[in-house]
């Protein structure tokens, strides 16, 4: 009864945590460049890395497209693998700035993640995310949170079963599909990043969902 069990997962952390309103992002593109600068760190150095090009004016697509790559360096060397990223971001502003967001972002939803992941530097999660969040198309996006949280409650799967999962399990609803994967992530932040596996509200879970 997975279903019933990733149901009740949701009404849980809704209950314990209540809305969380993501994505934290003022504009579409905004979130583009977050969701690859957020790859293997702490969002905490993401919002530094956004804050300083937003800054120097590098979060509009022409701008970013144009920059000096060492100036990006220097903006989001916080985020870890700052050349790498540096680049990306320059290469996805660069494909914006010949491929208009709207008109992308208006492709079917399966046709907008495989152009998202064709771009380099652009996986599964990162694609989801623009998707999801910059789009705001239904794709749930699994990440580390989610697949350690799912284990711990006797559900295992790869990326693609268990977004297949969520996605058979849930209103096809964007609100509901961000919310949800907000609610999992600062939830995890909260307690099981922090070992309080005894405090956990879903630890008494069954297989019946209960």
């Amino acid at each position: 009864m997975k279903q019933v069990i990733l149901c009740n997962v949701y009404d849980l952390l809704l209950n314990e945590l209540g809305p969380q309103y993501w994505w934290p992002a003022q504009t579409p593109f905004e979130v583009v460049v977050g969701a690859v600068l957020t790859q293997q760190t702490k969002w905490t150095n993401v919002e530094k890395a956004i804050h300083d090009l937003k800054a120097h004016g590098l979060l509009e697509v022409e701008a970013l497209a144009e920059a000096d790559s060492g100036l990006i360096e220097e903006l989001v060397k916080c985020c870890g693998f700052y050349r790498q990223k540096a680049s990306r971001i320059k290469e996805i502003a660069a494909f914006f700035a010949e491929n208009a967001m709207e008109t992308v972002f208006s492709m079917p939803v399966e046709d907008l993640r495989r152009v998202m992941l064709s771009l380099r530097g652009v996986g599964d999660e990162t694609a989801d995310s623009i998707v999801l969040y910059a789009a705001g198309k239904p794709k749930f996006v699994i990440d580390a949170y989610t697949t350690r949280m799912l284990k711990c409650i006797g559900i295992k799967g790869n990326y693609q079963e268990l977004q297949r999962m969520f996605e058979n399990s849930l209103p096809e609803d964007v609100g509901i599909y961000k919310e949800y994967h907000a609610l999992i992530v600062e939830y995890s932040k909260a307690f099981c990043g922090r070992k309080r596996c005894e405090e956990c509200i879903l630890k008494d879970l069954n297989e019946n969902g209960y």
